[in-house]
């Protein structure tokens, strides 16, 4: 990918008066629409913290949402300031964009119906289904050889193979399965943390944008020290 030219300097996003921002809207806790369909969630916070910090102003921001296949061709064309939307950092992703401090440590958990599920013995032939071409295919054959990987393309099929007794319990992100357990709470999460992700801002490269990265990564130094991010955290639902 090219790097752009119309990525967004701190001095060009305060004469514009707003932040663009790439999130989530579908994906909860991190960033979804509540009843009321107001994008709310740990990353939508985070975004209006950083439009106060920024601009003065916690509402000066353009939220947009983006599919994972969108973020960094998004952001490496200029078309958002900066991604909030449950991006990872690492090593391929290190070369194309420069990432701040993590905001929250994901990590690969277990949801079920089965209330006994934080008594699993790794070494029984367990029914556990993955979304497939995931990195957590290969977590969670080592962590439990002997168990059976059911392959499916989405949650909602995964919720269908749980539902149906196709497998005994679902693979996947702590911070999505956290919100599968708020909307189904008839399920139960184990946040194993069999891996860490840390999840972080995505921002655009270069020498003209190294103030705006200062701003940002001080912001999030500032709120993590503060106890705002924990605070979140907990109001969220995250594990932590």
């Amino acid at each position: 990918m090219a790097m752009a030219s119309r990525e967004a300097s701190l001095e060009t996003i305060r004469q514009r008066g707003k932040l663009r921002v790439g999130i989530k809207d579908n994906l909860r806790p991190l960033g979804f629409r509540d009843g009321q369909g107001q994008l709310v969630g740990l990353e939508i916070a985070l975004a209006h913290r950083l439009a106060l910090a920024l601009l003065g102003d916690e509402k000066a921001v353009e939220l947009i949402p983006v599919q994972n296949q969108d973020r960094l061709p998004l952001l490496l064309n200029g078309d958002v300031d900066f991604i909030i939307a449950q991006m990872g950092q690492n090593p391929a992703r290190d070369r194309l964009v420069d990432f701040s401090p993590p905001y929250y440590l994901d990590g690969v958990g277990l949801i079920s119906k089965n209330q006994q599920l934080t008594n699993l013995e790794r070494q029984q032939p367990h029914t556990i289904a993955v979304l497939n071409n995931s990195g957590t295919i290969p977590v969670i054959k080592q962590a439990f050889p002997q168990a059976t990987l059911v392959g499916v393309d989405s949650y909602d099929q995964a919720y269908r193979a749980l539902e149906q007794g196709q497998a005994m319990a679902f693979a996947g992100d702590n911070s999505v399965l956290s919100g599968w357990v708020q909307s189904q709470p008839d399920y139960y999460h184990w946040p194993l943390q069999l891996t860490v992700n840390p999840l972080a801002i995505a921002m655009a490269k270069g020498l003209q944008h190294q103030a705006l990265q200062r701003e940002v990564n001080q912001t999030l130094l500032e709120l993590r020290a503060s106890g705002w991010l924990r605070q979140q955290w907990k109001m969220w639902g995250l594990p932590f």
